[in-house]
């Protein structure tokens, strides 16, 4: 396994609008030292700008995690849209699709492909408001169709919702339908975890790779690190919390004290996390990804 040089944290967010609260950016250095977070832009980060970011400004043999889902599920029906002629045969082709679709959306949003007539139907829009292909392909299932990444975050003890939500304060599926927008511009800029290869080191530029990340399982595994402390806590909002946890992942504590809001402190938190797990040959390995899997679901980094 190569080593890297940075771990860059990026909590992201697919709400509307330019300038979210909810997009926060930490990164934490091999040689040491704690988290820092990554000054936005004036009026704060739109998923423009970190999308240029990570084209244009990453150091060399970064390591990036973004928190939202790379694709739909695909394995459990063998598509990601069964019934629909334009549903793709793997990840890539389907950034593609959303991005062709949603390509008068600003801000890499992703609202004409949830309204799509035929991409509508396997969404869950609001509360009695369901595609007629949401649920497939057990019509009792009430949580949606998960990847198999995310029925292993199950197994972790985690509680990953479905990519196909979106309605409620734990859905991910905005936010991942803009985020695959955003992987389809990055193509031949910024290899992508597990559909493309790892990179060689290089010294001077590239050599980065971007990875999916789930705050959730780095939150778990500080608290199990910590022994239960923390109780089942995903959400860090202290600094006091948050020191306790990162000293749980080997890293120094962040030098200040109050209060942090929960996506600063997500991004924190899984820079550390990143920086810890990345050397771990089993991270790479997940025991139920396999090559198929790998090129239509993806996987989640971390995720055993």
């Amino acid at each position: 396994m190569r080593d890297w040089d940075h771990f860059l944290a990026v909590d992201w967010s697919g709400a509307k609008g330019e300038r979210h609260k909810g997009i926060a950016l930490a990164i934490a250095e091999a040689a040491g030292g704690p988290p820092v977070l990554v000054e936005p832009p004036s009026g704060g980060w739109s998923r423009v700008d970190v999308y240029r970011l990570l084209r244009d400004e990453l150091p060399a043999n970064t390591l990036v995690g973004i928190d939202l889902g790379i694709s739909l599920p695909f394995n459990d029906c063998g598509a990601f849209f069964p019934g629909w002629d334009r549903s793709p045969s793997h990840a890539k082709k389907l950034w593609a699709l959303i991005d062709e679709i949603c390509e008068g959306d600003p801000q890499l949003g992703a609202h004409s492909f949830v309204e799509h007539v035929e991409a509508r139907r396997y969404f869950r829009h609001g509360k009695g408001d369901e595609g007629d292909r949401f649920h497939l392909p057990d019509a009792a299932s009430k949580t949606g169709r998960l990847r198999e990444a995310e029925v292993a975050q199950w197994r972790q003890k985690c509680r990953p919702v479905s990519n196909f939500n979106l309605v409620g304060a734990a859905q991910v599926g905005k936010s991942s339908l803009t985020g695959m927008r955003m992987l389809h511009k990055l193509r031949g800029s910024l290899p992508v975890w597990p559909m493309d290869p790892v990179p060689e080191k290089r010294l001077k530029q590239g050599g980065s790779m971007l990875v999916e990340i789930y705050t959730g399982l780095a939150s778990r595994e500080a608290a199990d690190a910590l022994g239960g402390r923390n109780g089942t806590r995903t959400k860090l909002l202290t600094f006091a919390d948050l020191n306790a946890a990162i000293g749980a992942l080997d890293s120094p504590p962040v030098d200040k004290f109050g209060e942090i809001d929960d996506h600063s402190s997500d991004a924190l938190l899984t820079a550390a996390w990143l920086r810890k797990t990345a050397s771990e040959p089993e991270r790479w390995e997940p025991r139920c990804l396999t090559a198929e899997i790998a090129w239509t679901e993806g996987w989640t980094f971390g995720g055993l």
